[in-house]
């Protein structure tokens, strides 16, 4: 999915992306436990770039994220995955990545909204036609990302703060798994130190000409 928001000719499928990531040792069972290993990977198997984004999905963070949305880019995020697909608080039990590829954001006031087209039938709805930077972002009351869990096939709308929290939280591995009998690949530090806190930005590679 993540491949077809970058404009690809072609979409890498699933299976394509597990093995490589099988075949390069970020993973045993399809487990991503390290953020730095999914830039990585998803430039490898994206041809694109991928920046590494830790620190947290709050504060400057949030407005970095969200600016990369408005600009029609996708980017990914660790969090627990409820049984809907929707975020929840198991401290990196149930920990999956999703794929945001927009944003629903309630203004408060009566910004200026530029470069903005209202929608036909939904009065106060406003479509932004990417890339759109003239977004107030200090007039933001409320965020929800447009978001998909990666074997889930359809898109959700989710709380960003739900999002953030469930981020935050990532901090333990799950003891159902340590006691499977299976092999993982976690990170020095644990799942806390490879995905608390972090997010994957994605965006096509410059042109040779470009780079």
């Amino acid at each position: 999915m993540a491949g077809t928001l970058l404009h690809q000719p072609r979409a890498a499928s699933l299976e394509e992306i597990i093995q490589v990531a099988l075949e390069r040792g970020y993973t045993a069972q399809g487990e991503m436990f390290s953020a730095a290993d999914m830039a990585k990977l998803a430039e490898e198997v994206f041809s694109c770039q991928a920046e590494l984004l830790s620190g947290g999905l709050e504060g400057r963070n949030q407005e970095r994220l969200l600016r990369h949305l408005l600009a029609g880019l996708p980017l990914l995020i660790p969090y627990d995955e409820d049984s809907n697909h929707e975020p929840c608080l198991r401290r990196g039990y149930k920990a999956h990545w999703a794929v945001a590829s927009g944003a629903l954001l309630g203004l408060k006031g009566d910004p200026q909204l530029l470069d903005c087209q209202e929608d036909e039938e939904m009065p106060g709805l406003f479509h932004a036609t990417p890339p759109y930077s003239s977004l107030p972002l200090g007039a933001v009351a409320e965020t929800y990302l447009l978001s998909k869990q990666g074997k889930s096939c359809r898109y959700q709308l989710w709380s960003y703060q739900q999002v953030q929290e469930s981020n935050a939280q990532l901090t333990h591995f799950s003891p159902k798994r340590a006691a499977d009998g299976k092999v993982y690949v976690v990170p020095g530090g644990g799942v806390q130190e490879g995905l608390c806190g972090k997010a994957v930005l994605l965006q096509p590679a410059p042109k040779p000409s470009e780079a």
